[in-house]
């Protein structure tokens, strides 16, 4: 609805409500900030820059996210809710499954740099207490069982061989995924991950039995 605001609980119990003009500048502010980890990490990533690239003064910046984790949080959030589409649809579809990934590689070649972001951050979390550790941990189990599962029901109808193993098919989907992306990122004018991933999707398509 155009007049909803958001409702939010605030430490003495009261309601608060977020204003649309709030919203837009939390949305500045992890635009700013995913670029700021796409260049410098976010480990390096000064948050004083983050609020100088929005016109802001750290104390401005504080009001929306006290913290540089309570940043990192916000836009790992955004984030899985930009990805909600990426499985549920097609958990029962392998075909459309498969094919939808396709569709999901074409969006991200539309935004190298959140894509850029996203794959710093997932490599930084592999450090010991790094924050967004567990997210990218719970991320790629879910993500694994969910294919997988896609792979098992196929197997259960018939579709599919069943001497088929879902978890190592599911491993090695994200595996091609994760290298296609990284060569594209290395030089996106050189290497086209779309192109990489319809071509690998085609193939297996075929070697399950289906028409590519």
């Amino acid at each position: 609805m155009a007049e909803f605001l958001e409702s939010k609980t605030g430490l003495d119990g009261k309601r608060r409500r977020r204003s649309h003009k709030g919203e837009a500048r939390r949305a500045e502010i992890l635009s700013a900030a995913m670029r700021r980890f796409a260049e410098d990490g976010y480990q390096n990533a000064a948050i004083g820059d983050v609020a100088r690239d929005v016109g802001l003064s750290l104390p401005g910046l504080l009001h929306h996210f006290p913290t540089k984790v309570d940043l990192l949080l916000a836009i790992l959030d955004k984030r899985d809710l930009e990805s909600e589409s990426f499985i549920g649809p097609y958990r029962s579809d392998l075909r459309g499954l498969l094919k939808g990934m396709v569709g999901v590689f074409r969006r991200n070649a539309e935004m190298i740099e959140v894509v850029r972001a996203f794959a710093i951050l997932n490599a930084e979390s592999l450090m010991k207490d790094h924050p967004a550790k567990a997210w990218f941990l719970d991320r790629a189990t879910e993500l694994q069982n969910d294919i997988a599962a896609t792979f098992e029901l196929a197997v259960a109808d018939g579709s599919i061989d069943r001497k088929i193993n879902g978890k190592a098919m599911a491993a090695e989907l994200i595996a091609v995924m994760d290298g296609l992306q990284m060569l594209w990122l290395r030089d996106p004018t050189r290497f086209d991950m779309v192109d990489g991933l319809e071509a690998y999707v085609s193939r297996l398509l075929v070697s399950l039995g289906f028409d590519g």
